[in-house]
């Protein structure tokens, strides 16, 4: 975008990523996943997930920054994972909900680990 310009905005007037960004971000998924990439042409929301795949639905965010707690609840969970024997987990619950609509939030380099996924993909966490 051209200096000067304005930031194209989406819901709640929160900036948007250039296509570019989350369109790569959505094919890296995918080849980590085994899937492929799904075209958003013609679809609307919830109409077919970001990633095609043989058994899971795959809704793909990319922002900047996430959460630095979300990373800090992984990294306790890895710690107290007995060496990588347990699958390292956090559980995201918000206050007034009940617990079956929590969030389950791991890496997806141990997604991969744990369920599968391409083989050649680079998962690593930095």
């Amino acid at each position: 975008m051209r200096s000067g310009a304005s930031t194209p905005t989406g819901r709640g007037g929160a900036r948007m990523m250039a296509d570019k960004t989350w369109k790569a971000n959505e094919r890296a998924v995918a080849a980590i996943l085994g899937g492929h990439r799904v075209p958003i042409t013609g679809r609307q929301r919830g109409d077919a997930p970001d990633v095609a795949h043989d058994w899971l639905s795959v809704e793909c965010k990319h922002r900047k920054i996430l959460p630095a707690w979300i990373a800090d609840a992984l990294d306790q969970a890895a710690a107290a994972s007995d060496g990588g024997k347990r699958l390292p987990v956090a559980v995201l619950h918000e206050a007034g909900k009940r617990h079956g609509s929590d969030l389950v939030v791991l890496s997806l380099g141990d997604f991969r680990e744990w369920f599968g996924g391409a083989e050649s993909a680079d998962t690593k966490r930095r």
